[in-house]
C-alpha cells in the first residue's frame, strides 16, 4: 500500500509539472496577444493562466509536505495538507477574479478600442484545443487518483476554453461589426472565475470540516468484513479521513453468542489484515454483537420487535440485537434518517410500543448515527 501511496503522489506531481509548462507557454503568447490588441479579455486570461502555474506549483509542494511520515505531534501523517493546498488554491482563484472584475468595470468605464488581427485570433483558438486537452487530462488523473487539486486544476483549464472560446466569438464580431462586446465579456470572464473559486472553496472547506463516507467505499468494507464465516452482518462502520485515500475506522461485527474469547480474537485480526490488504483502511477496532442462538424464543422476540421497528419509514436499520433472559433485558440499535425532523418522538414511539408487549422486560435502545450505512 505504501508503494502504491507514493506512485499516487508521483502521478500528482508529474501532471502538475505538465499544467505549469502549458500555462506559461499558454501565459506568454496570450499576454503578448492582448498586449499588442489592447485587448482587456484576452490580457485577463493571461493573468488566470499565471493563476493556474500558481495552482500547480501549490499542489506540488502540498502533496510533497503530505509524503512527510508520522511524527510524535501528527501520529496519523500529514495527508490532510492536500485539503489545505486545495483551499488555497480556492483562494487564488477568487483573488483572480475580484482582481479581473475591477478591471473589467474600469475598463467599462475608460473605454479603450482593442485592436485584433486574423494572427491574435489564430493564436487564442490554438489555445482553445490545448486547454481542452490539458483540462481533460488533468481531470482524469486528478479522478483517477483522488486529488481534489487536480479536480479542481482541470475543470478549471476546460471553463478557461470556454472562455478563450467567447473571446473569439467578441473579436469576431468586433471585427465584423464593428461591436465592442470585450471589456463586458471580462466582466463575465471574472465572475465564472469567481464562481469556480468559491466552489472549491466550499468542497474543500466540506472535506476538512468532515464528510460522509463515501457508498462504495463502505459497501466495500462492509463486504471484505461479511466474506468470512461466523459474521452475521457488519455495522456502525466509521471511517476518520487523514487525506485521500487514508482511512482509519472501526466497526461491529454480529457473531454467535457461543463464540470463545480465543476464536473472537483470531477472527478480528484476520478482518483487520484482509481489509487493509483489500480497501487500504485500518480497522483501530472491532466492536462484537452477540447473536442469540440458544433458544427460539429470543429469535421470535427479534422478529416482533424487528417489525415494530421497520413500520416506521425513517428507520433505516436495526442491528445488535440481544435478549438476555436472566435479567429481563432487550438491547439493540437502531438507525433514523436524518430527514425525520422528530427522532425523539419517533425513538419514543418504538419504545413505548416495544415495552407495551414485553413489560417484564427492561428495553434499551440505542439510537446510532447514520454515517455510513
Amino acid at each position: 500500500m505504501e508503494k502504491k501511496e507514493k506512485d499516487r503522489k508521483s502521478v500528482i506531481v508529474n501532471t502538475s509539472v505538465i499544467g505549469i509548462i502549458a500555462n506559461v507557454f499558454l501565459a506568454i503568447f496570450k499576454a503578448i496577444v492582448g498586449f499588442v490588441s489592447n485587448s482587456i479579455a484576452i490580457t485577463l486570461d493571461a493573468v488566470n493562466n499565471l493563476s493556474d502555474v500558481l495552482s500547480s506549483v501549490i499542489t506540488i509542494v502540498g502533496t510533497k509536505f503530505a509524503e512527510k511520515a508520522p511524527d510524535k505531534d501528527h501520529p496519523y501523517g500529514h495527508g490532510r495538507i492536500e485539503y489545505l493546498s486545495a483551499m488555497i488554491i480556492s483562494i487564488i482563484i477568487l483573488y483572480a477574479g475580484g482582481l479581473s472584475f475591477f478591471e473589467s468595470i474600469k475598463k467599462i468605464i475608460f473605454p479603450e478600442l482593442p485592436d485584433y488581427n486574423l494572427i491574435s485570433i489564430v493564436i487564442i483558438a490554438v489555445a482553445v484545443i490545448v486547454k481542452i486537452f490539458l483540462g481533460l487530462y488533468v481531470k482524469k488523473v486528478g479522478k483517477k487518483v483522488n486529488s481534489e487539486s487536480l479536480i479542481g486544476s482541470g475543470t478549471d483549464a476546460l471553463m478557461d476554453a470556454i472562455i478563450s472560446t467567447s473571446t473569439i466569438i467578441a473579436a469576431i464580431i468586433y471585427v465584423s461589426l464593428g461591436i465592442k462586446l470585450e471589456a463586458w465579456l471580462g466582466l463575465v470572464i471574472s465572475l465564472v472565475i469567481i464562481k469556480s473559486g468559491i466552489d472549491m472553496f466550499r468542497k474543500t472547506f466540506s472535506q476538512i470540516l468532515g464528510e460522509r463516507v463515501n457508498k462504495d467505499i463502505a459497501e466495500s468494507i462492509k463486504n471484505t468484513v461479511e466474506s468470512f464465516d461466523g459474521v452475521y452482518g457488519a455495522y456502525d462502520l466509521i471511517l476518520s479521513n487523514y487525506g485521500p485515500d487514508v482511512y482509519l475506522g472501526s466497526i461491529h461485527i454480529e457473531v454467535e453468542d457461543t463464540m470463545k474469547a480465543c476464536e473472537i480474537d483470531e477472527l478480528t485480526r484476520k478482518i483487520m489484515h484482509k481489509v487493509y490488504k483489500e480497501n487500504n483502511v485500518l480497522l483501530s477496532a472491532i466492536g462484537i454483537y452477540s447473536l442469540n442462538t440458544k433458544d427460539e424464543e429470543s429469535n421470535k422476540i427479534r422478529e416482533t420487535v424487528n417489525k415494530i421497528v421497520h413500520s416506521y419509514k425513517t428507520v433505516l436499520q436495526m442491528h445488535g440485537f440481544y435478549l438476555n433472559k436472566a435479567e429481563k433485558i432487550i438491547n439493540f440499535d437502531i438507525i433514523i434518517d436524518y430527514d425525520d425532523e422528530n427522532k425523539a418522538n419517533t425513538y419514543k414511539e418504538i419504545y413505548d410500543k416495544i415495552q407495551e408487549i414485553y413489560k417484564e422486560y427492561k428495553i434499551q435502545i440505542t439510537m446510532d448515527f447514520d454515517v455510513s450505512e
